[in-house]
């Protein structure tokens, strides 16, 4: 699976990880097990409703979220941020 990243997510991704640096290594520990697996149970994939109807939710952890809708091979990331940032 392709996995591209808008630059939306680039900007939300750089603002989190400038912050807490040990985000990056737990973003990209999860997009890997995604890649791979994407039905593992840890990443709590849902889809979304309302105005982000077409889009899917991935939990890095407790309270931080990546976004990111089907594209035709593979998927587009298109935010990351909190629970109530994303949503």
């Amino acid at each position: 699976m392709n996995i591209y990243l808008s630059s939306e997510f680039i900007k939300n991704f750089k603002r989190l990880t400038r912050r807490n640096p040990s985000l990056k290594n737990k973003i990209k520990e999860k997009l890997t097990l995604f890649q791979s697996n994407p039905l593992h149970p840890s990443l709590r994939i849902h889809k979304l409703v309302g105005k982000r109807e077409q889009s899917w939710s991935i939990s890095v952890e407790k309270d931080l979220r990546i976004i990111f809708i089907f594209v035709k091979d593979g998927v587009l990331l298109i935010d990351i941020g909190k629970h109530d940032e994303v949503y």
